[in-house]
């Protein structure tokens, strides 16, 4: 299926970045003023790996890290771990990446330099009808095991 979008029609062209030594506290802090899902980790021009909020829970809250003395480097995702994409590729394409890696957040690389970032709310603010073929096509919703209600519920009977 082809959209007629590009990645380069609907990409963050200044993603939001922090410094992988920032600690989870001030990613956290950062991620609410700027009312974003992820940040880019850099160290100067180089992207170093990614940090989202599904890290910052499952990887640093929920696994008992220190807030304060724990540093995004130590619970992100590498860059050479992540999954990308480029500005020429349909935007459906880009989903297809996403759906496939179980991520909602790529880079856009061209000739191996990151231009931007693309997430699953990007598409759907630029195709909304997608989400519709995205519901009955694939299965986006988390697993059963991960809902973050189930564990509160567990919680709540201890």
């Amino acid at each position: 299926m082809q959209t007629g979008y590009k990645v380069i029609d609907v990409m963050t062209r200044k993603p939001v970045t922090a410094a992988p030594t920032a600690s989870l506290r001030e990613l956290a802090q950062k991620m609410r003023d700027e009312r974003v899902g992820s940040l880019l980790l850099r160290e100067g021009n180089q992207l170093v790996g990614i940090v989202t909020e599904y890290d910052l829970v499952r990887k640093g809250v929920a696994s008992g890290k220190d807030l304060d003395k724990t540093q995004g480097r130590d619970i992100m995702t590498p860059a050479d771990k992540m999954h990308t994409t480029s500005p020429g590729v349909d935007i459906f394409a880009a989903l297809n990446t996403m759906r496939d890696h179980e991520c909602r957040h790529l880079p856009v690389l061209d000739d191996g330099k990151m231009i931007g970032f693309i997430t699953l709310k990007d598409i759907l603010r630029i195709q909304p009808q997608l989400f519709d073929l995205i519901v009955d096509k694939y299965d986006v919703r988390e697993p059963e095991h991960k809902p973050l209600r189930g564990a509160l519920d567990e919680g709540d009977n201890a």
